[in-house]
């Protein structure tokens, strides 16, 4: 279900309890390892056992796509999948639209498959996602030899008109985007030669991960400037894998700054992703002075992974590098309401990729957050948070409802806040929150959040 379907609204309200957040969880797979898992386990010969699968609607609607070309994708129970896949350059022409929900990723790295396939394929989607630029990811792809017919701005409904004849290409990311790089590389499979990725700053990299685990040749090189040159080697026959997916650092935010900003709290979050390039809000936090501890570090299908507690703790607020940006691109969101809570001023720039997410990012928190009663200053790329200080003079005065534009890290970033703000905190739909993060809500009642359905 998506909150872009005729069903009923479902408000939600959260507000402060008496006592702090307790207890240990675990949060959902990570949605970027999820979806690349499905599609490069049907690219694989034979089947891929994928566990810890995120299994929110944006995952779900990836599992269709491939399953709607060719792939045989079954859910077993519990996170567990398995995936027989066609072999690259084996997939299908779907036989029907291929309807992506709210998946930003999933639309654009499906696309990147398709790409190289000699059969169109339409996409669509919610009305957030037809909402969504995909210029960027249509001009490289049609260097490979795609065509693409849509609305303006490369906009969905938008149909991919596969080529019979990829051309490897070498493509200078004009931005950091590990989507971009992703599709490149996906349409490179199926193409003779080497696909080359030059990326100005290095974004996450779970899809060189990823080609490497399933048998690909992948070079990456770093650049004088601090980038990165990725090479792929087109046309590998993909074996297939065992993936363990760890939790997504991403969902670990909403949690983590819930028990940093509500007094007397200690949770503990288990089997974290600590990809190096994903960890951004995490060293962003303690240098706010957030306290926090990793134990049981581990590695697991080849991403480090570890337990966080999470205490309490006086933030303050700092200036983030902007250079940070591709590390925690979708955690900007919760780090606002961090600084909000926090003493002092918090200044975020370089962050204008928050314009163009599953909303204005941007426009959306600075509105809910005036609405709440917190000073800031909006910038074209990026915000000035006055953060309220401590309570209980300092404490946010809330009192809200908020409007997330179909944005589930809008709508769960508010509810964290409701759970520290005086009068609390609402959001106008719960359901857009299934994209990413199933059962939030029952989550944050068990840690001893007091979050309520409204009407």
């Amino acid at each position: 279900m998506t909150a872009s379907s005729d069903q009923k609204a479902r408000p939600l309200r959260s507000r402060p309890g008496t006592k702090g957040l307790a207890g240990t969880a675990k949060v959902p797979g990570d949605k970027s390892i999820s979806h690349r898992a499905l599609i490069f386990g049907a690219l694989s010969v034979g089947e891929t056992r994928v566990s810890g699968l995120l299994e929110g609607e944006d995952v779900l609607r990836t599992a269709a796509a491939m399953r709607a070309m060719g792939a045989e994708v079954e859910r077993l129970g519990d996170g567990n999948w398995t995936v027989w896949g066609v072999g690259v350059g084996g997939l299908s022409e779907p036989a029907d639209v291929l309807d992506m929900g709210n998946a930003g990723t999933g639309a654009r790295l499906v696309m990147g498959l398709v790409a190289s396939h000699d059969f169109a394929a339409t996409f669509t989607g919610d009305a957030s996602l037809r909402r969504r630029p995909m210029g960027r990811v249509v001009e490289p792809l049609q260097r490979i030899g795609a065509r693409f017919v849509g609305r303006s701005g490369g906009r969905l409904p938008l149909t991919v008109v596969g080529t019979a004849h990829p051309l490897p290409i070498e493509y200078e990311l004009p931005v950091a985007s590990a989507q971009v790089k992703t599709a490149v590389l996906l349409a490179g499979l199926n193409a003779p030669g080497i696909t080359t990725v030059i990326e100005p700053e290095p974004t996450r990299d779970h899809t060189e991960h990823m080609l490497r685990h399933f048998g690909a040749t992948v070079d990456v090189q770093p650049t004088k400037s601090g980038g990165r040159i990725i090479r792929l080697t087109g046309q590998p026959e993909f074996k297939p894998a065992t993936i363990a997916v760890p939790g997504d650092p991403s969902s670990a935010a909403f949690p983590m700054v819930a028990a940093l900003i509500v007094p007397g709290s200690e949770i503990t979050l288990q089997n974290v992703g600590l990809n190096p390039l994903r960890t951004g809000v995490f060293t962003t936090l303690q240098e706010m002075g957030a306290d926090f501890s990793f134990t049981n570090k581990r590695s697991e299908g080849g991403e480090p992974v570890a337990d966080i507690t999470i205490r309490h703790s006086a933030l303050k607020g700092i200036t983030v590098p902007p250079e940070r940006a591709p590390s925690m691109i979708d955690e900007y969101p919760i780090l606002f309401v961090a600084a909000a809570c926090a003493e002092g001023d918090t200044i975020v720039r370089g962050a204008r990729e928050l314009r163009v997410k599953e909303s204005d990012r941007l426009a959306v928190m600075a509105r809910g957050l005036k609405a709440c009663g917190v000073e800031l200053e909006e910038f074209e790329d990026g915000i000035l948070i006055r953060g309220q200080g401590r309570p209980p003079q300092g404490i946010v005065p809330g009192g809200a409802s908020i409007e997330t534009e179909l944005d589930h890290r809008i709508a769960m970033s508010f509810l964290v806040l409701g759970l520290a703000a005086k009068d609390g905190v609402g959001i106008d739909d719960a359901r857009v929150m299934e994209t990413s993060f199933p059962g939030f809500a029952d989550l944050m009642r068990r840690l001893g959040g007091d979050l309520q359905i409204t009407e």
